[in-house]
This record gives structure tokens, sequence and C-alpha cells, in this order.
């Protein structure tokens, strides 16, 4: 897929508990019109996931997130095969099940190979592009650095340390995301927002961007997740005129108008 124009991925949520309510997918019709959707909009990837990364949100087994992504890998393999779709998930097992036995096109995981120590040499043997995700607190580490500002240096080390590992594992195709949202304050994520031109300067790899309905944008606005689609929208253009080659998103027609939009003006 050429990325020489930014592309919308839509996203698909097999899950109970996904924090934007609109989003979530879970019987077979359900799910097949969301795809629908997703395609008459625009979108050129869909990301499914069957784990909710939401502040709080509960566990899930390895086995219960592949019983729900099943039946929607199922339905897009049989009727959409022709739509890349990726796989949200930060666990080896199940990137390597969906795609042997769906013919997934990519792995999307947040944890950028934190949560499981096998997944880059699953994502090497597999040979499937990878986003790479900025992944730096957990849980137990968020609260020391929850007044800080984020240390751009770290997070660009990060990167720089984790492509030197996927590159000499035979991973060359990977992506770039800068992980709004993980483990980061309302201060961090507009930190990071302000600097994406970096990391088209320094990095040779496609920038995917992923604030939809995201709380950084409901809680400037000081509106509801079901009212953050213009402050979703705004964001997305500002990431687009700074680099983004992807943007991940619920609102797949005002991304894709974002997207011709801003193509517009660099004409």
């Amino acid at each position: 897929m050429s990325l020489e124009r930014p592309v919308v991925m839509g996203i698909l949520n097999v899950t109970p508990d996904s924090f934007y309510a609109d989003s979530r997918r879970q019987s077979e019709d359900a799910i097949t019109e969301r795809i629908e959707t997703i395609i008459s909009e625009g979108g050129a990837l869909i990301d499914i996931g069957g784990y909710s990364t939401r502040p709080d949100a509960a566990d899930v087994t390895p086995e219960e997130e592949w019983r729900r992504l099943e039946p929607a890998l199922n339905i897009l393999a049989k009727k959409y095969a022709g739509i890349p779709a990726s796989v949200d998930t930060f666990r080896a097992d199940i990137a390597k099940r969906a795609v042997k036995d769906f013919g997934v096109a990519m792995i999307n995981d947040i944890s950028g190979g934190a949560l499981d120590d096998n997944m880059f040499a699953t994502v090497a043997a597999l040979n499937v592009p990878y986003i790479l995700t900025h992944f730096l607190y957990t849980s137990d580490t968020r609260q020391q650095y929850a007044n800080n500002e984020l240390n751009l240096e770290e997070v660009m080390m990060y990167f720089a340390e984790k492509l030197q590992i996927l590159r000499s594992l035979g991973v060359n195709d990977v992506i770039i995301d800068p992980g709004f949202g993980f483990g980061k304050t309302l201060e961090q994520n507009y930190q990071l927002m302000r600097s994406l031109k970096n990391f088209t300067i320094l990095f040779d790899c496609p920038l995917m961007v992923g604030v939809s309905r995201k709380r950084m944008i409901y809680n400037i606005l000081e509106c509801t997740i079901d009212e953050s689609l213009n402050g979703t929208t705004v964001l997305n253009t500002y990431s687009l005129l700074n680099g983004a080659d992807l943007l991940r998103v619920h609102d797949v027609r005002a991304a894709v108008e974002a997207v011709k939009l801003v193509d517009k003006l660099k004409c």
C-alpha cells in the first residue's frame, strides 16, 4: 500500500467495554455493518481490537480475546478479502493466529513489544508490517511521571532502540505511533502533538496518529465523548499538516474529508 497520500484506518472494536461505546460491535450483523460503513466512507484499512486498552479496563484472557476476534476475522476473510486488516493486540500468539489463519495484513501492538517478549520475533517470522507504539509507562510507573513533562529525547531514543531491534530481526515495514493517551497526562499528550514533525525528520518510517475521541480532546473542550468529533477532526487536520501518514479513527468519513482538504492545500 502506498502512503504517498495519507490513508484512514477505521476502528472495529469487538469488545463490550471500549472507551467509546458507539465503536463496540459484537454480533455478526453489527460487525458486518461496521465493516460496510468503514469501506463506504473511504477507509483503506480496518483495525480490529478484542482487548480494550481504556484506563482501568478489565483484564482479558488470551482465550477470551481470541473468542472475540475470530468471528470478525472470519467475516473479513470470507466477505472482504480485498480490504487490509490489522489486529490490535499485544500478544504474540494472537498475532500469529490472526495472520496464519485469516491472512491479517498488519499487527498493531500498543505496548511496543513491552507486554510480550515474543512479539518482535513473531512479527519478523510472519513477515508483516508492525505498528510500533510509544508505551513507556505501565500502570506501575505511571504515577511517578504524572506531574512531569514528557522527555522528548527519551521518546526518540525509545523508537530508535526498538527500531534497531526490529530491523536486526528483518522487520522493515514499521509504522510509528507516538501513543497518544498511553500512560500520558493531558499536557504530555499536547507536548507530543506539538512535536510530530520530529518523528518525520528523525525516522524513515510512516507516522500514524490515533487521537480519535480521546480524553485529551473532550477534557479540553469540556464536552462528552459523543460530542468530541469536531475536536478529533481539528487534531487530525493538525496531524496531517505535520506529517501524519495514517489516521486511526472511529469516524472515517470526517477523517477522509480532512485528508482530501489537506491534500488540496498542499497542491
